[in-house]
């Protein structure tokens, strides 16, 4: 695929639509050929594919496990979690006229194999619907819990560092400790003395995916939630618990 070159500042738009919303990577990113439309969020919908500059279904008869685990992994998101035709509905458009053969490692599904054989129909009712899981990429390390520490974000394949502004930490810290079902933010302690991608969010957002980012180095973010069992304080630039 052409890669098309950026300058290295980049947002990703905490606006969903009914198309895959393009992660940015540090420079660079590349046009995408498989999305998932009419779903909740960007992980679930009706499977289309890029065909001749236009979106096409993809019937359910042609398309299988293997095969989504191909389309979850290529747009981000976590394991299929359901596969079924129908499930969001039918396209407008065009149906894809082959069969994926997909293995189940490959990084995009336009890297799978296809027949010869072409169909040129899909009765109502069977264009696939595929719901991914939401990916788990964010975590907090160093704090003794897994509801407290430092704020790292997975991508462009590693666990980097995620760093806010002064005046944005509160709003982070709100989504992070959403997103991970640790309840609401305790503290937001000080002393973090590494940096990391600069990410801007409202407080409101699901998760930190929904926010916006650059990667321009900011001082790393260090949070407490509500969630833990144990109350976990830093001191001198290290964790204490306290019982």
């Amino acid at each position: 695929q052409t890669t098309i070159f950026y300058p290295t500042y980049c947002v990703q738009s905490s606006t969903v639509s009914s198309t895959k919303l393009i992660e940015c990577s540090t420079n660079s990113f590349s046009p995408e050929s498989v999305r998932l439309v009419d779903g909740a969020g960007l992980c679930s919908g009706r499977v289309e594919v890029k065909s001749n500059q236009s979106w096409a279904s993809v019937c359910e008869a042609d398309f299988d496990r293997q095969d989504a685990e191909v389309v979850c992994r290529d747009l981000g998101c976590g394991a299929p979690a359901a596969l079924q035709g129908g499930l969001y509905g039918e396209g407008e458009g065009q149906t894809w006229d082959k069969e994926f053969q997909c293995k189940g490692n490959e990084s995009l599904l336009l890297d799978c194999d296809t027949p010869d054989r072409k169909h040129n129909t899909c009765p109502p009712g069977n264009a696939v619907g595929l719901t991914c899981s939401e990916p788990d990429d964010v975590r907090l390390v160093g704090g003794g819990s897994r509801c407290a520490g430092g704020v790292e974000w997975y991508d462009q394949g590693a666990w980097r560092t995620v760093g806010t502004q002064d005046w944005e930490q509160e709003d982070v810290a709100a989504v992070v400790c959403r997103q991970l079902g640790c309840g609401s933010t305790v503290s937001v302690p000080t002393g973090d003395t590494t940096r990391g991608i600069g990410v801007f969010c409202s407080g409101s957002e699901p998760a930190l995916r929904e926010c916006s980012r650059s990667y321009y180095l900011l001082p790393g973010l260090t949070v407490i939630c509500s969630g833990n069992n144990k109350i976990h304080y830093i001191a001198n630039s290290k964790w204490t618990l306290c019982m």
